[in-house]
């Protein structure tokens, strides 16, 4: 393994200047890395709420309506690994400025899209260089801040901005869509694009790791084609059944590919993802945190959206900003976990605990009903999750790309984003079959044609998920109270600072 690190990097690219001067510019970086995650975070959900508005004007099917979403997400997830990997070889400002560059233009071919295919085809592409952007944001982001403060409140921001994405793409879809058209909502993209692009050319260096290796191509192919078929498999689990071949084919289908992958990492010359990334145990356990909290977390953004605009006749915007509360109490939770909490007490107790908060927040969202009111039955419930999962993913993050050698920090930056990625289609195909099925289960043997049944039914349905989610989190604190080791991570002196006292 090579001996340059994360730290020696930073320094050879740094800036002849002033630590006050160096300082200040870290922080522009962070800002621009800031904006580059959220415009590919907040894409996996900004759609969304067009979606009934795209489809009106570009008159697809009910069935073509999951592509939108779901061409995005295959791609993102397949190709997370190769983005990662791209970045340590060719330079992360490179992947990270083509990044930009290309998901803007896809962004505006969307925008501009005069049929289904054309939308659809938009979508994948954005997913292809969202794969190339992320991990090279992450990456630059690790390779930038050394000092262990400073990196602590960097993660804190960048954790923040990647567990609340997802609600700001809704408030911003929303907002978009009212106020403008459907269509803005991949045109904001290119706005975004090009502050960051320019950020991104003036502040940043190129930095080649990986430089002397290769591109693993068996590890690539093995990798996509696994993580394809496991994301889409989990889809068509929404679609058709779990019954359906086109369901379990596929899922077994990427567990075998998988497990192939891994295989061949222990033999690959140039692994792809060098399993060394994988057996620190306290980034193996943030990993699986990561994977847990972005599977969880579609339970309240997707559920919660349908009741709020469905069962409470909130408009786009007004849902978007009922989340609002959820995204300042993560970005508390965030802030405190990584910069104060788990610096003093370690993950072993900080990550579990705000498992525990979000697994009980959860639960207390159960208690909505038919004409419950934000305020009481939402409101301190959304904080308390967003409190929760702000202990757990901003220093997950921090941890699961911490202390990897300079080589491999794109590919560590891109299995983070992959474990985000793959929870939330996990998450997502799981908790909308159990909803369906406990509204099923309701309806039977009452008049389905009742207004107050049917509503009653979909009341059913959420709460049924939001049970699953708060299980999920439960799982999420005994695992990680089970897998963290104990005390403040050492820093290992081959390595990236990791956040200590």
């Amino acid at each position: 393994m090579s001996q340059k690190t994360l730290t020696d990097s930073a320094q050879a690219g740094a800036v002849e200047a002033s630590p006050e001067a160096a300082s200040t510019k870290r922080w522009w970086i962070l800002g621009v890395i800031a904006l580059a995650q959220l415009m590919v975070v907040l894409d996996a959900t900004i759609v969304n709420i067009a979606l009934p508005s795209a489809q009106a004007d570009l008159g697809f099917s009910d069935g073509n309506r999951q592509w939108i979403v779901t061409a995005y997400a295959l791609a993102f997830a397949s190709l997370l690994l190769l983005g990662g990997r791209i970045a340590d070889l060719f330079g992360r400002k490179t992947a990270f400025l083509i990044g930009v560059v290309g998901f803007a233009a896809v962004s505006a071919l969307g925008g501009a899209a005069t049929n289904f295919e054309m939308l659809v085809t938009a979508r994948a592409l954005q997913g292809a260089f969202g794969a190339l952007l992320a991990p090279a944001a992450l990456s630059l982001l690790n390779t930038t801040f050394t000092d262990a403060k400073e990196r602590a409140k960097a993660f804190s921001v960048y954790g923040a901005i990647a567990g609340a994405g997802g609600a700001v793409g809704l408030l911003l879809g929303g907002v978009l869509t009212d106020a403008l058209d459907w269509r803005w909502t991949l045109y904001v993209n290119v706005v975004i694009a090009v502050v960051a692009f320019a950020g991104g050319w003036m502040l940043l260096h190129n930095h080649r790791d990986a430089g002397n290796s290769k591109l693993d191509v068996p590890g690539t192919v093995l990798v996509a084609a696994g993580l394809f078929s496991l994301v889409y498999g989990f889809s068509n689990a929404e679609t058709h059944d779990w019954n359906s071949p086109a369901t379990w084919g596929f899922l077994i289908a990427g567990g075998v590919l998988l497990v192939a992958f891994a295989w061949w990492q222990t033999k690959a010359a140039h692994p792809l993802l060098p399993l060394r990334i994988l057996l620190d145990r306290n980034r193996a356990a943030s990993f699986l945190a990561v994977l847990i909290s972005g599977g969880g977390m579609f339970g309240v953004f997707l559920f919660l959206t349908y009741y709020l605009q469905l069962n409470l006749g909130f408009s786009p915007t007004k849902t978007g900003v009922a989340f609002l509360p959820m995204v300042a109490a993560l970005m508390v939770g965030a802030q405190l976990g990584t910069t104060k909490l788990v610096p003093r007490m370690g993950p072993k107790a900080v990550i579990p605990l705000g498992f525990g908060i979000a697994a009980v927040g959860m639960a207390w969202l159960t208690g909505i009903g038919v004409a419950s009111s934000y305020t009481s039955a939402v409101l301190p419930q959304l904080i308390v999750v967003g409190f929760g999962l702000g202990l757990v993913m901003p220093p997950a993050m921090q941890l699961a790309t911490g202390g990897v050698a300079a080589e491999d920090a794109g590919v560590a930056s891109a299995t983070v984003n992959a474990m985000q990625q793959v929870g939330g289609s996990i998450g997502t195909a799981l908790l909308n079959t159990l909803a369906a099925s406990a509204a099923t289960d309701y309806l039977a043997g009452k008049d389905p044609s009742n207004k107050l049944v049917q509503a009653q039914a979909t009341i059913e349905s959420y709460t049924t998920a939001f049970w699953w989610s708060a299980g999920l989190f439960a799982a999420g604190t005994l695992i990680a109270f089970l897998l963290y080791r104990r005390g403040v991570p050492e820093q290992d002196p081959d390595a990236a600072p990791v956040v200590h006292m």
